[in-house]
């Protein structure tokens, strides 16, 4: 399958699914908030609390016009992560995770999209592991408190240094350290897209019914293994030939299905992904284009290779990585 069809699939399975690193030691219980000046501290317990939490709750996602309400439900048992979000409004869709393994249903296109860990964190579970970084790029302070979904939250701010990410305003539970709303901020101050829980409760106890997939796929249905047994290790031989001040490659380069080269970037929040393939004859690139609310997406073909970057980051910032990338010859 092409890039560009893959891209479309996770695209129209854009769902905010928890952060994939291995959990820590299970525990429901409230830990002691931070020093009241620390905001690291604060985004520490960002990082690991949707990891190691069991809860039930509701959210809203807002970009632009567009407003779905979801509902997710998160347990650690055993050391290890489960997680069911169901998109509530429109056509119907859901992922489920269980361990390393992430499926995206979509009922009405008879479709279920397989995935593994390694994936951006998705609303709550919004911080990568490198945080502490994330002072070098982004001016991060604390703001005032305030009450979202009936809990006690610290808002913390991080206003980018430069024009190659967006602002991030956040409300953290002050006993627990979920993130319980989120806002991304473009250059001109404007919220481009928001997750909020709308109610949230802490529950130690969530059986296996919970966690299931709903929908109950036939013989007909298409599997598109997103990240399966076709996924392999390649050598080095793309790079960027000029760095992307504060990303990092987080993820080497594989081949994936169709001869697909994929390479993930991070600054420790915002991630970029770049998929590099074969062009067929005659082919045009389509330049800057939206991904989805604060997605955008640059693409590009050189020497009979499309590239095509795509993140949560601002327009510039995606062409720039794509017009940067190359073959080691």
């Amino acid at each position: 399958m092409k890039v560009r069809h893959v891209l479309g699939m996770i695209l129209l399975c854009a769902l905010p699914v928890g952060a994939f690193a291995e959990p820590e030691p299970e525990t429901d219980a409230p830990s002691a908030p931070p020093a009241a000046q620390d905001p690291l501290a604060w985004l520490d317990r960002i990082a690991t609390a949707s990891q190691n939490l069991n809860y039930v709750g509701t959210f809203t996602y807002q970009s632009g016009r567009r407003i779905e309400t979801s509902r997710i439900v998160h347990r650690v048992l055993n050391g290890e992560e489960s997680e069911r979000l169901e998109v509530l409004d429109g056509s119907p869709r859901e992922v489920v995770r269980k361990g390393g393994e992430v499926r995206c249903v979509l009922p009405a296109q008879r479709t279920i999209i397989i995935g593994r860990v390694g994936a951006r964190p998705g609303f709550p579970g919004r911080l990568m592991q490198s945080y502490a970084a994330l002072a070098g790029i982004y001016d991060v302070r604390l703001g005032e408190p305030g009450r979202i979904a009936g809990h006690e939250a610290q808002k913390v701010i991080l206003t980018p240094r430069d024009g190659l990410r967006f602002g991030h305003v956040m409300w953290v539970e002050i006993s627990r350290g979920l993130l319980l709303k989120s806002q991304v901020i473009d250059a001109n101050d404007e919220v481009i897209e928001q997750f909020a829980f709308n109610d949230v409760k802490f529950d130690g106890d969530i059986p296996d019914d919970q966690l299931v997939e709903r929908a109950v796929p036939s013989a007909d249905w298409r599997v598109v293994d997103a990240g399966g047994d076709d996924v392999k290790p390649v050598d080095d031989r793309w790079r960027l030939r000029e760095p992307l001040p504060g990303f990092a490659l987080v993820t080497k380069a594989h081949q994936r299905s169709g001869g697909a080269v994929h390479l993930v970037f991070s600054d420790g929040l915002a991630t970029i992904s770049i998929f590099i393939e074969e062009a067929e004859e005659g082919a045009e690139a389509r330049g800057s284009f939206p991904g989805g609310g604060a997605v955008n997406a640059f693409e590009r073909i050189v020497d009979g290779r499309r590239i095509t970057a795509l993140g949560e980051v601002p327009p510039q910032a995606v062409r720039q990585v794509a017009e940067v990338v190359e073959e080691v010859k």
